[in-house]
């Protein structure tokens, strides 16, 4: 009997061709494997004698290249980021550098403004019960009221008042507010004006010597340059700074209306030079109304809140809430020199007393 081969079928076509013996596969990999080495040896041996060849001034110039790129990484990786950046490198990305409504952001973790965090309202609704338990339920409905609804206020109110942290409820709402809403503390102010003034001057001498004087902070500006000297920083008084302008740190205690004793209150003196621009922003919350007494009040400077504009005056107050949505800008000539308004933030007037104490508590720095 004879066999005889079939022919292939379609499968048998598809069929893997059979693996090579044991035996092959290891002689093929060893000589590969003994190519792979003489290669091998051959680039070590190149290199060697590269090395061998090359100028002793040229390794020594090779090494010294190489230490001085591994200090340069190593300081790289240490520094601190600068307190204060161009204002081109802090507007090159809106997203990355923390920039709302065209207002950059410091985004330092202390600052209550800018370090937004999903546990905020658990955390003041915490410190609204820790302060309801030592003392009162009583006349901190609307508290209790903004601390529960901050989403809604904060996120869905179509307004120009947005404040960004907090917002009371059912207060009275216009961005400027007249004299009388705080009376005392306004004429106070500006009964005082020759002593600030005398101490900003004193002050601002420092400027000749150098671009940015110990105590002074400049801040992020489309345009121009814009200079703060704070007393009271988000209710922690500059205590540098205040024993270089005592008479008008003095005069803070004398305001019945202050806000001194939480992240909400602040004073400083604030210079805007010829050409500057701030851009529009929101303030954190509706529960003050902010108060500039003008020092230096050169022509062609504005302050627009809400869309409404005004102008400052020597030695007068104004009274605006900087929940709404503000900008200032000093477009004078530069021979006038700049615009210098001492600021302070004053409770809301329809802010109860009980309300005010409660908000001190619930909001006082470092909690």
């Amino acid at each position: 009997m004879v066999w005889v081969p079939l022919s292939p079928t379609s499968s048998d076509r598809r069929a893997p061709l059979r693996a090579p013996s044991t035996t092959t596969m290891s002689l093929e990999w060893l000589m590969d494997w003994s190519w792979s080495l003489d290669g091998l040896r051959d680039f070590i041996a190149t290199g060697i004698q590269s090395f061998r060849d090359c100028d002793a001034t040229a390794l020594v110039a090779v090494a010294c290249l190489l230490v001085l790129f591994v200090w340069y990484c190593y300081h790289v990786g240490r520094e601190q980021p600068r307190a204060y950046t161009t204002v081109n490198a802090l507007m090159q990305s809106a997203e990355a550098n923390g920039v709302q409504n065209g207002f950059v952001y410091c985004q330092s973790p202390e600052c209550v403004r800018c370090s937004h965090h999903d546990g905020l309202n658990q955390k003041l609704y915490h410190n609204l019960q820790e302060y309801a338990k030592r003392y009162s339920w009583s006349g901190m409905g609307r508290i209790h009221k903004g601390i529960r609804e901050q989403g809604r206020y904060l996120n869905s109110r179509p307004s120009i008042q947005k404040p960004e942290v907090f917002f009371l409820p059912d207060l009275p709402t216009t961005p400027y507010f007249s004299r009388d809403a705080q009376k005392h503390d306004v004429e106070l102010l500006e009964r005082n004006f020759q002593t600030i003034l005398c101490e900003f001057e004193t002050l601002y001498k420092a400027f000749s010597n150098c671009s940015l004087p110990q105590g002074w902070k400049m801040n992020s500006t489309p345009s121009g340059e814009w200079f703060t000297f704070y007393l009271v920083n988000q209710g922690m008084c500059v205590p540098r700074n205040c024993r270089r302008c005592p008479r008008t740190y003095r005069l803070l205690g004398s305001l019945r209306t202050c806000i001194g004793n939480n992240v909400f209150g602040n004073a400083c003196i604030s210079v805007l030079s010829p050409g500057t621009v701030i851009a529009e922003h929101y303030g954190p919350t509706n529960i003050r109304i902010r108060c500039h007494l003008g020092l230096k009040t050169p022509s062609n400077c504005e302050l627009v809140v809400g869309g409404e504009p005004q102008c400052w005056a020597e030695g007068r107050c104004l009274l605006f809430d900087d929940s709404f949505l503000h900008t200032a800008f000093h477009e004078g000539a530069p021979e006038e020199g700049p615009r210098v308004v001492f600021m302070v933030d004053l409770w809301h007037p329809n802010v109860a007393a009980a309300e005010r104490q409660a908000l001190d508590f619930i909001f006082a720095p470092g909690r």
